[in-house]
């Protein structure tokens, strides 16, 4: 479809920060993922006639430097440079925007993303470099102002009207997902090879991930909805199947990692979608998660025979008063029962946790360790819990603990807010590294694991490829002496 003014866009993932404070960065070694909202945009933008680009700061053989990345990106000589960043991106974001805007005044500048959604207009007003900030969800958006239609007729703009900082209604959300073409990866430069699924998860490559619905009908304490606000939308089974087939045929994907937060809260879709891979197969695993109470055995037998490796279930926490507090709904029976019937169905079991929440304190983190154990899981990922500027406990998060509101340090692997109940964040450091530790030291862990060996041979083959880097990672998660 060809537009009457074709533009030339380069939309931009930032690096961000994402490791620890004067060490190197590995994160994008050990799992480098696709930028999923980025290159929906991208063929939104491409399927509307305009000449796209994306730019991964954090792709293989990506610049650290700044101005290096502003000069790849200044090469493709854009109309519009578009940015999708989070809370610990958005500094490099606008960094890169005033470096662009040094060397080339006239490109328009935008940027989108979480926390551009939480945060809104004050963005605007404290980093001039942006001319323009996208709230909420960016496909239409983006094309519109593409199209060089006023901005005051563009809903979720937020813009300058000489020295007033405007901010439009709100954009009203895609009802149908399945409008929206499958994301640009062919823009991925190195997709899929170069894009690494977190290790031991997987037990074919290449691997590729996908999101298939937005937006959640729960508001847990700690999750920023500022994008997708409250609800749930979701693409139908047969659009899945296709956009899983079209991984599978074009760029030989054999494993997807699927990052909905309610990948099964539609019974009849993932029923769609099973029945469908088991009768017309396409030589690929899957993980998903799951949310508690969505787990019935029938499912599960389902997921299992249509591909899928392994299942997550966000637990948190194994103190009741936390769990109460934080993930409402979510008992610890409903979690043990589940786990259990997960792996009796033949899947693997793992558990995401998340250790720093306000209340939380060494008695609590003890309870929860212990509990991991008692699981049995398969895998486990604990989470640095940070606040975000959308999420429910931001407005009294100052009144909880000690917040080191630094955006770059927002990630969720370092510990910017230390709860009361913890003396230091020197020691809720070692009890993070000492309690992770336990769960990979565990005896019943460690024996699942060497039963596996032979399926994870592609990821101990990376693993040693890039033994170096992962080495240096290990030391960091030493207790601090």
């Amino acid at each position: 479809m060809m537009v009457s003014s074709r533009k030339k866009i380069v939309l931009v993932h930032p690096r961000g920060f994402n490791w620890f404070p004067g060490k190197r960065d590995i994160t994008d070694i050990a799992n480098r993922m696709v930028p999923q909202g980025l290159l929906s945009i991208a063929a939104y933008l491409t399927q509307k006639g305009h000449d796209v680009f994306v730019y991964d700061c954090l792709g293989p053989d990506a610049p650290l430097n700044l101005y290096t990345q502003a000069q790849h990106i200044l090469s493709y000589q854009p109309h519009i440079v578009g940015f999708s960043a989070t809370t610990s991106s958005f500094p490099d974001a606008a960094d890169l925007a005033q470096i662009i805007k040094k060397f080339a005044p006239r490109i328009l500048t935008v940027c989108g993303g979480v926390h551009v959604s939480a945060l809104e207009g004050d963005l605007l007003r404290d980093y001039p470099s942006f001319d323009f900030l996208i709230a909420g969800e960016g496909e239409e958006t983006m094309s519109e102002l593409a199209e060089d239609r006023a901005p005051s007729e563009i809903q979720g703009l937020i813009w300058r009207q000489e020295e007033e900082i405007i901010t439009n209604e709100s954009r009203p959300q895609i009802a149908d997902l399945d409008l929206l073409p499958f994301p640009a990866y062919e823009k991925l430069a190195g997709f899929p090879r170069d894009y690494h699924l977190p290790l031991f998860s997987y037990i074919n490559t290449p691997g590729a991930t996908m999101i298939t619905s937005r937006g959640c009908m729960y508001q847990c304490s700690y999750c920023d909805r500022s994008v997708f606000k409250k609800g749930f939308r979701y693409n139908s089974a047969a659009y899945i199947y296709e956009h899983m087939k079209y991984l599978r045929e074009k760029f030989g994907v054999r494993h997807i990692n699927i990052y909905d937060d309610l990948f099964t809260a539609n019974r009849e879709r993932i029923v769609g979608l099973c029945e469908k891979l088991k009768s017309q197969p396409l030589g690929i695993n899957f993980n998903c998660a799951v949310r508690v109470g969505f787990t019935d055995d029938d499912l599960l037998k389902m997921l299992k025979e249509a591909g899928c490796l392994m299942v997550s279930l966000g637990i948190e926490s194994a103190d009741p008063a936390m769990l109460a507090r934080h993930k409402s709904g979510v008992s610890l029976e409903e979690v043990r029962d589940a786990v259990q019937r997960i792996q009796k169905a033949g899947l693997r079991a793992k558990g995401l946790f998340m250790m720093g929440l306000p209340g939380e304190t060494e008695a609590s983190i003890r309870r929860t360790s212990d509990f991991i154990i008692s699981l049995g899981l398969d895998d486990m990922n604990m989470a640095k819990f940070t606040p975000f500027p959308g999420a429910p406990l931001w407005k009294t998060i100052q009144e909880e603990g000690v917040f080191n509101e630094d955006w770059r340090l927002m990630n969720c692997l370092n510990f910017v807010f230390i709860p009361k109940g913890i003396e230091s964040k020197e020691r809720l450091d070692q009890l993070y590294n000492e309690h992770v530790k336990r769960f990979y030291s565990d005896k019943a862990w460690r024996k699942k694991f060497r039963k596996r060996i032979w399926q994870h041979r592609q990821s101990l083959m990376y693993l040693l490829r890039h033994l170096p880097s992962f080495w240096s990672a290990k030391n960091q998660f030493e207790p601090n002496k």
